[in-house]
């Protein structure tokens, strides 16, 4: 891999990175990917104890809709693959992409740094529904402090491997209270797994510190951890992938088909069937299908920067519409923006066939 760009290069580079993401959790933005995030509680019980209707039925009742828009579909991913992989454009392109690779663990270190900043600003872990005084009683408290300094820790890179390790007891409690619905919310799994594959980094005090003590031992970790680390890290994206693909597809299944009440009611609240010319149940079925495809193209890893970029649009005109906060959301911004600066992995689909020695698919 080709060493960083020049100091100052790097250094502007960083200043915007920093100076976009924080404006993503401080702008008065609105979205809404999770239906539960714009709806009031009693809606919710309301749609939660409402029958769910088939998407199959739905499908065969709008035979012709559906087949348009499959086939619209399919020429789209035909088209974005095949303009991906001309070779002028790899040769033209994957250079950039080549220097900007190295950023991309800074960028997915920095997202979950601020994403639990947030979760202490707003008494609230991973999302709105589940406040911290609700999971954690009296220990609220204590609990906002330890986001607070793994936040800090994170975003730094001071330390970061046992702030990951707080944080993952953390997500263990609440996998534990709340069961397969912490499956939206897998997506902080990946991020702490990676850094616990990791670390810090790059662009961190750790290597700050690391490359100051140059003269004193390299490590004070077990030879067998060191070993399994360097296992793992050309795995980790990877891992971070289909993490991030499994949470946008239970998130998906969860409120589209579970529990399609919940999107039935976020529909007729603000008129989308009319907005958008569809009728409801279809739309819904639309959604889901597509939120799907979405996670599973992470998770098998195709057209992995499209995808990134084809969400983190529908995203934007989200934040736009519903009028939420958006720091739920910070991490489903931040982790496509890693993979548009991180590309392929040697396990992704078009990473393994598509990739030769010297390029890969551009998007």
């Amino acid at each position: 891999m080709k060493p960083f760009l020049k100091q100052k290069k790097t250094s502007k580079l960083l200043g915007w990175l920093l100076a976009g993401l924080f404006a993503v959790i401080a702008t008065p933005w609105v979205v809404s990917a999770h239906e539960v995030y714009v709806l009031s509680s009693s809606q919710i019980n309301q749609a939660l104890a409402m029958p769910s209707f088939n998407l199959w039925t739905e499908i065969v009742s709008h035979l012709s809709q559906f087949g348009f828009w499959a086939f619209i579909g399919i020429l789209l991913v035909f088209g974005i693959f095949w303009i991906s992989t001309m070779r002028f454009l790899e040769r033209r392109l994957d250079p950039f992409f080549l220097k900007i690779r190295p950023y991309a663990t800074f960028i997915a270190r920095l997202t979950i740094g601020l994403s639990f900043l947030a979760a202490a600003f707003y008494q609230a872990i991973y999302g709105p529904e589940l406040p911290l005084v609700a999971n954690f009683g009296p220990y609220a408290g204590p609990i906002t402090l330890a986001l607070v300094l793994i936040g800090l820790a994170i975003v730094v890179g001071f330390y970061a491997r046992l702030a990951a390790l707080i944080a993952l007891v953390l997500y263990g409690i609440l996998a534990y209270e709340h069961g397969s619905y912490m499956l939206t919310y897998v997506n902080y799994l990946g991020e702490i797994i990676v850094l616990l594959i990791l670390g810090a980094h790059s662009l961190s005090l750790d290597r700050l510190f690391r490359r100051k003590s140059a003269g004193s031992p390299v490590s004070v970790r077990p030879a067998w951890f060191r070993n399994f680390a360097d296992y793992l890290k050309p795995r980790s994206f990877a891992i971070l992938r289909v993490l991030f693909g499994t949470a946008l597809i239970y998130a998906s299944v969860y409120a589209k088909i579970l529990h399609n009440g919940l999107a039935l009611l976020t529909v007729e609240q603000y008129h989308l069937d009319k907005l958008l010319g569809f009728e409801p149940h279809f739309l819904i079925m639309g959604g889901a299908i597509v939120e799907i495809l979405i996670g599973l193209f992470f998770i098998l890893g195709i057209e992995i920067r499209f995808t990134s970029l084809f969400l983190l649009f529908w995203l934007s005109l989200s934040l736009w519409f519903f009028g939420e906060v958006v720091w739920p959301h910070l991490i489903l911004i931040g982790i496509p923006i890693a993979y548009v600066f991180y590309g392929y992995d040697d396990y992704s689909v078009e990473g393994y066939f598509f990739r030769n020695k010297k390029y890969e698919p551009v998007l």
